[in-house]
């Protein structure tokens, strides 16, 4: 033993302090400090002194259990009730000393508590599955790896079949729900086929809200699973012993294949987890069922259900609210949403090259080809409230039901003047309000047999036309003279009187002029 050991041993044996005083203290064997203190002919040799050198009572007698009696005995209800509350030796031996005097040291409290916080060891089962039944997945952290100026840890995605226990590992930057349902597919294909169930934590990027009795899962997630035939199964929170399989699995990558790597990209990080899998991991023995990870998998591979013959499209969901318009903003884009009601929320799926609009029960309303760049208006014909080409279509076909003629007419003042040509158009089929469709079609045979497709024309001609039936004639001259007709020269008169009343104010008077009024006005 060094020596400085041996001078501390010493002097605590000549002060008097227990062999388990001293062994705390030096981490010295008691078996060695009895040596010493026979060699020293201290009392401690057979047993420890007081503070004033003599031997100390005997030590209570064991209890049945073999155990020695403990001094905290006497008070074993009061601190089960204090180590029920959390607290720790130090805090009850505090309490011992100043509630109930109690005189012994705080070792033996300490170990006292010791005993009592004692429990039975826990029991675990043992999860099995069929194969092709269950794959359990989960994020991690991988080896240092180059990203601008520095290193960063990327997350390590690993899924594990549980019966084989065949892994598939890849590194990405993010995790976010995008990235998390790529990886998914890029495993399922790895495998070459699809599990039944997906066992996973509560990540956000698979469950949105955790639940023990009904977890709400992402919508990308749940739509990809739903495209591979896979049913999600959450575990409960704060419970990683549910998915122990694929937890080992990325200890295992992390200590053995990754340990005190560091890398200059992504792709070579994966490059390397790729050969190690075929190279290692595949056809290592597995430590509890004793057998190959791919003989396993050559077991397992069949009972995989096939996968689709097209990838999952992945999307973004989102939720935006219909405008006045009946349009939707999407990435700086505007979009048409009816049939949807106004001023209600939808919700959008958005795809690489389309968007999928959906009502509440998640039937797709519309779809859209996605805008090529922002401000663009996304607007189909049939969603405007106004929209020229579309007038002028049910501006024809309303001519067409007056009969050919009008039909005939119409096209004609179209194919002339254009969309000016509007407003021709609305004349002539408003004329069914005030005219008969026989009148409105003889007239525009008239129109086209004298070659001038004009609004004006037909107007006219159409009201002479209902002049001559109704024995009236327009072109009748107004009459210069009757029965209750005045002469022109009373209103002469009148005028000249007020012109001479306006030349000289002061040479008539008020009653004159008055009687002057009454007498020419009509």
């Amino acid at each position: 033993m060094k020596s400085h050991l041996r001078i501390t041993i010493e002097t605590l044996l000549a002060r008097g302090e227990s062999q388990h005083e001293i062994h705390r203290r030096t981490g010295v064997d008691r078996k060695t400090i009895r040596r010493y203190a026979r060699l020293s002919n201290s009392p401690m040799a057979t047993g420890s002194v007081d503070s004033e050198g003599q031997n100390p009572p005997p030590r209570p007698p064991a209890t049945e259990s073999g155990q020695a009696y403990s001094a905290c005995e006497p008070h074993r209800e009061w601190i089960e009730a204090q180590v029920a509350l959390g607290r720790n030796a130090v805090a009850i031996y505090q309490d011992l000393v100043e509630q109930f005097a109690f005189e012994h040291r705080y070792n033996s409290v300490k170990r006292f508590v010791r005993r009592l916080k004692v429990r039975d060891p826990e029991r675990f089962d043992v999860l099995e599955s069929a194969p092709g039944e269950e794959a359990q997945v989960d994020l991690g952290l991988g080896a240092p790896t180059r990203r601008k100026k520095g290193y960063r840890r990327p997350y390590l995605f690993v899924m594990t079949l549980k019966y084989s226990g065949k892994s598939f590992r890849k590194v990405v930057w993010k995790a976010d729900q995008q990235t998390w349902a790529r990886l998914h597919e890029e495993a399922f294909r790895h495998f070459g086929g699809a599990v039944s169930y997906c066992v996973l934590d509560n990540l956000k990027a698979g469950v949105i809200r955790p639940d023990l009795y009904d977890p709400e899962l992402n919508p990308l997630y749940a739509a990809l699973l739903a495209h591979y035939g896979v049913v999600a199964d959450p575990c409960r929170v704060a419970d990683p012993n549910r998915k122990g399989t694929v937890e080992n699995a990325i200890q295992h990558t992390q200590g053995t294949a990754l340990k005190g790597r560091r890398y200059d990209s992504l792709e070579e990080q994966n490059a390397w987890l790729a050969r190690w899998e075929e190279r290692w991991a595949a056809p290592r023995i597995h430590g509890r069922k004793k057998r190959q990870v791919l003989a396993l998998f050559a077991e397992e591979r069949p009972f995989l259900k096939p996968l689709p013959a097209e990838s999952f499209r992945l999307f973004r969901q989102v939720s935006r609210t219909v405008d006045d318009a009946g349009l939707i903003q999407v990435d700086c884009s505007y979009y048409a949403a009816l049939p949807a009601p106004l001023h209600r929320p939808v919700t959008v799926r958005v795809y690489e090259r389309e968007i999928e609009i959906l009502e509440d029960q998640g039937q797709v309303l519309r779809r859209h080809d996605k805008a090529s760049r922002k401000g663009q208006y996304v607007l189909p014909d049939a969603d405007r409230l106004f929209n020229p080409s579309r007038e002028t279509a049910k501006l024809l076909a309303k001519a067409a039901r007056i009969g050919p003629a009008a039909s005939a007419l119409a096209n004609e003042i179209f194919a002339r003047q254009g969309r000016p040509g509007h407003r021709a158009l609305y004349g002539l089929v408003n004329l069914v309000r005030r005219h008969a469709r026989l009148d409105i079609e003889a007239a525009c045979a008239s129109v086209l047999e004298h070659g001038a497709p004009s609004w004006r024309v037909l107007k006219r001609l159409l009201e002479q036309r209902t002049a001559e039936r109704d024995g009236t004639d327009e072109t009748m001259t107004l009459a210069q003279s009757g029965e209750h007709i005045r002469g022109l020269e009373t209103y002469q008169s009148f005028f000249e009187q007020h012109a001479k009343d306006a030349a000289h104010p002061q040479s008539s008077t008020p009653t004159k002029r008055n009687n002057d009024h009454d007498d020419v006005s009509p």
